[in-house]
């Protein structure tokens, strides 16, 4: 099961849920009922390793959001910022080499990205 649809099953019993994403895009379309998109690495959705003070800060502000969205698919940008340029946070978090699953997907994300380019 995705997240997506687990926070929606969550919701239909009765429990308040809040997605804390790298990818708002998706949370969008998979319609979240809320959401706070964070612009960190993958892999450090909360922040930095052992970086207490960041993670609480994120973890605050997807608490707010729980309390403060009204409607439905509401998705707030957090104001938390990577503390290293992105393009050098993403040369760090990369491999060398992809995996043998990233090589083969890599193709289609990047037509699937031309296409959403298109629609806009």
């Amino acid at each position: 099961m995705n997240v997506p649809v687990l926070a929606r099953t969550l919701e239909a019993a009765g429990l308040s849920t809040v997605l804390v994403t790298m990818m708002p895009y998706w949370a969008e379309r998979m319609g979240v009922p809320r959401a706070l998109a964070v612009e960190f690495p993958f892999g450090h959705t909360l922040g930095q390793p052992h970086n207490v003070v960041q993670q609480l800060g994120v973890i605050r502000q997807a608490l707010a959001v729980l309390a403060t969205a009204v409607v439905p698919n509401t998705i707030v940008h957090s104001t938390a910022v990577w503390p290293q340029p992105v393009a050098e946070a993403v040369q760090a978090w990369q491999p060398e080499r992809p995996s043998p699953i990233i090589a083969a997907l890599a193709p289609q994300f990047r037509q699937m990205l031309r296409r959403r380019k298109r629609e806009e």
